[in-house]
């Protein structure tokens, strides 16, 4: 299911009692504040390979595939470059923390019985056991080790949902950049933009939570909210 580029995705409010909803997110900048893993590997790049390119502007292209950024950024042999952006970021990884709430948020969402995914461009490798640290019973992981195209395409949307037996309809999508926003209207999937992330939403301008603990307030009525969920 697509949504026509002029018109808005659909409003991110909590799907009906009926059937199983799904509350899918990104990992870099809304689960985790992984920059600080980003930049050292990047800085580990640029030493190993001469790249002159800063990492504002590898910024810039979060949320795609890293391949994907190499070929936006003009960078030659880019696997060679992947290999040393990899085993750097795994070395530090240590350095990424969770973002302030989003444990409680998580299994407010769970008590809640909401279907927790992860959709993100980070490889399984890097990805797993970041989300690990996160003790939260997410029912699938969609990276681009998987089938289908990665984000902006509607792919691993469409696909985590097929995991979770969960209709468009009722799921959303919480991320934090343009991609994300474009993947999930390509998807036909209500999306909410992560203001606490890195990036700015585009046009049609989505519903924004400012931080985890808002997500619930915009998505949860407040009978399902369990205690300790919200500060």
């Amino acid at each position: 299911m697509t949504v026509p580029a002029n018109e808005s995705p659909p409003a991110p409010t909590a799907p009906s009692d009926r059937g199983s909803r799904a509350l899918l997110l990104d990992l870099d900048g809304v689960l985790l504040d992984t920059r600080p893993v980003m930049r050292k590997a990047w800085r580990r790049v640029q030493e190993a390979h001469g790249v002159a390119l800063p990492f504002s502007d590898y910024e810039r292209h979060l949320g795609r595939e890293f391949g994907d950024i190499m070929q936006r950024l003009g960078v030659t042999d880019a696997e060679a470059v992947r290999r040393t952006y990899e085993t750097e970021s795994v070395a530090t990884a240590h350095l990424a923390e969770e973002f302030a709430g989003i444990g409680e948020t998580l299994h407010a969402f769970v008590a809640a019985d909401w279907r927790l995914g992860v959709v993100t461009s980070k490889h399984v490798d890097r990805a797993a056991p970041l989300l690990a640290r996160l003790g939260c019973p997410f029912s699938t992981i969609r990276t681009p080790a998987g089938a289908g195209r990665t984000k902006p395409a509607p792919d691993p949307l469409l696909l985590a949902l097929v995991d979770l037996g969960v209709d468009p309809a009722s799921a959303v999508y919480v991320g934090d950049m343009a991609v994300d926003q474009e993947s999930a209207t390509r998807a036909g999937v209500a999306y909410v933009h992560a203001g606490w992330g890195y990036g700015q939403p585009t046009a049609p301008v989505p519903e924004t939570a400012a931080s985890p603990r808002e997500l619930l307030s915009l998505l949860l009525p407040a009978r399902h909210l369990v205690e300790r969920s919200t500060v």
